[in-house]
């Protein structure tokens, strides 16, 4: 399922084997949080932008249109017309940013939808079931993400209820796939390492969960408020107790640079919804830095967003067009935005890929790590 071609210092140029293809890593995955990528970008866009993995949430599905009715037609990747791999998360995190309206026992979660308040409860079983429905090649097991900071005690306890939650995920889920009617009986799971910023915990958590051999693992509960060196040192720690022939996935990261430094630690799954979303309020990356395109500067400028770029959007609108089309509102501007921000990521990876086949992931990491996050000619 996963295989390790080969390594520079810590950086891991793998491939990931699943039901509904072959994922080069270190890679991307584009996400859909309700079976669209934010911004009218389709499941048939993704395919031209060089996109791995598409990766929708549990939690949002689960509420509309619901999972039973995704499985009644015959699963996500035929629901929305993408055919390549597909990860969901297992809804946590989702479920505990409403932290006012969620009750956690043992058990599970009871919590208030966001749509019209209705009780919703969810613990593993739950989110294994719909994750079953929704027929993804990768289910998240489900977990608790505490914000940073927390106490180190409640940390502590959350940890240990995490791993529990954990083992069940792993009997559920195996039970599910065994079942005539499963969608996608070939569906992996992967288990998230919890902790906040402790290391110790960290540690002996990924210590602990690596025991269940799950078919991958996850870095959860990170870049959400802690300093950025905070989260290099929490991968720098985990990293060496994470089993070294499964996949590794570091969970809502995040900016090109943090991808690059991910990468040099180890980490071959990412996912964020910042290009995207950037992208819809006029924050574009090139290989020169970002820039805001609703700048004045770029009212008479007829080049492409990036020179070095041959994204559709590149190869057939100015700067001057895209600034137009979003200092008017139009949809437009949305679409083409996105395509390009989630084209530059893709190739970002496709890059970073290519620098470690032939070795020299390191003087990419030195030219790119921090020049890709700054705006566009600041030194």
């Amino acid at each position: 399922m996963f295989e390790v071609l080969k390594t520079e210092s810590r950086a891991r140029r793998g491939v990931f084997t699943c039901p509904h293809g072959t994922v080069q890593t270190p890679v991307f995955m584009n996400v859909g949080t309700q079976g669209a990528i934010k911004g009218a970008v389709s499941a048939l866009d993704l395919k031209e932008i060089g996109c791995q993995v598409e990766l929708s949430n549990t939690y949002h599905l689960h509420l509309r249109p619901g999972d039973q009715v995704v499985k009644a037609m015959g699963g996500l990747h035929r629901f929305m017309g993408w055919e390549g791999p597909m990860l969901t998360d297992s809804g946590g995190f989702q479920v505990f940013s409403l932290s006012g309206l969620r009750k956690i026992t043992e058990a599970g979660v009871t919590f208030a939808s966001h749509i019209d308040g209705r009780r919703i409860f969810m613990g593993p079983e739950e989110s294994m079931q719909i994750q079953s429905n929704l027929g993804s090649d990768i289910a998240m097991a489900f977990d608790e993400c505490v914000a940073n900071p927390s106490p180190y005690e409640y940390v502590e306890q959350s940890c240990r209820r995490t791993a529990r939650w954990l083992e069940r995920c792993v009997a559920e889920h195996r039970r599910l796939n065994a079942l005539p009617d499963c969608v996608n009986p070939g569906q992996q799971l992967f288990g998230i390492n919890q902790g906040g910023t402790y290391a110790d915990l960290r540690v002996a958590h990924m210590e602990e969960i690596a025991r269940l051999d799950c078919d991958g693992y996850a870095i959860g509960g990170l870049a959400v408020g802690e300093p950025t060196q905070v989260m290099y040192d929490i991968i720098d720690a985990v990293e060496p107790h994470m089993p070294a022939d499964k996949p590794r996935y570091l969970m809502g990261v995040g900016t090109p640079s943090n991808i690059i430094e991910g990468v040099a630690r180890g980490v071959d799954f990412f996912d964020c919804v910042m290009p995207a979303r950037n992208a819809r309020h006029g924050k574009l990356y090139t290989w020169r830095g970002t820039i805001n395109i609703k700048n004045e500067k770029y009212k008479l400028d007829g080049g492409p967003i990036d020179p070095e770029c041959q994204c559709p959007v590149c190869r057939a609108f100015s700067r001057a067009y895209l600034r137009h089309l979003a200092t008017a509102g139009e949809m437009l501007y949305m679409r083409l935005a996105v395509l390009h921000n989630l084209y530059f990521y893709n190739s970002l990876m496709a890059r970073i890929r290519a620098a470690l086949d032939e070795g020299t992931f390191g003087d990419f990491r030195r030219t790119y790590s921090g020049l890709l996050d700054r705006p566009c000619g600041e030194a």
